[in-house]
């Protein structure tokens, strides 16, 4: 692990320091959670746009999932 020095706004700060007592864990533990759920939210996100951008550039056709149909099971309907 590596050491860093941030600066923060001071409500910030008091907002956090608030939710580490109530969690009993440290700024650091909360930061590093904090960044970790941030960068899978970018992730996700650029997955999403890559995926949207495919569909653009290759739409389904209305044959392409036909196939599978029969397969679907529905229950007693």
């Amino acid at each position: 692990m590596r050491t860093i020095q941030m600066t923060l706004d001071d409500d910030l700060v008091k907002t956090i320091d608030k939710i580490v007592k109530e969690l009993k864990t440290t700024r650091s533990a909360f930061t590093r959670d904090a960044l970790r759920n941030a960068v899978n939210r970018i992730n996700i996100c650029r997955l999403e746009e890559k995926h949207r951008k495919g569909y653009t550039l290759y739409p389904t056709n209305k044959e392409e999932f036909s196939v599978w149909e029969k397969e679907q099971d529905w229950g007693n309907e």
